[in-house]
């Protein structure tokens, strides 16, 4: 079983950046394959990176790719941080742990965090 807990969200200017921190219960947090999604009001829950156990492979989504950047350290944290954020990166952020890879879909991951809310706005 692994605790998930999201931070660093909050009120964006457009064009700024965050960083959001995902932190783990457990040790066990390095047999896991990592990803974040996000969720607008009224939208699905949609992918928006994912990162492999070692790190080596990562994925991002069209909508972010270019502008962000995952990454996990050896502990029990893992990082995703968006530059040049747009209104429509306005959404409740959520870090994921699963067993079937660095993947895309949400079925794929066992553990979810609370989440954490983004909104850019001026």
């Amino acid at each position: 079983q692994v605790h998930l807990v999201e931070s660093g969200g909050g009120l964006v200017q457009p064009g700024g950046s965050l960083r959001l921190s995902c932190s783990a219960s457990e040790r066990t947090f390095l047999r896991y394959d990592m990803g974040w999604f996000r969720q607008a009001p009224g939208e699905e829950r949609e992918f928006v990176a994912a990162i492999s156990q070692n790190g080596g492979t990562t994925y991002f989504s069209d909508s972010v790719k270019g502008r962000s950047s995952i990454s996990r350290d050896y502990f029990k944290m893992m990082y995703l941080e968006i530059n040049s954020l747009k209104p429509e990166d306005t959404a409740v952020y959520s870090c994921a742990a699963g067993s079937s890879g660095a993947s895309l879909s949400s079925d794929d991951y066992e553990y979810w965090g609370q989440g954490t809310q983004v909104t850019v706005s001026s």
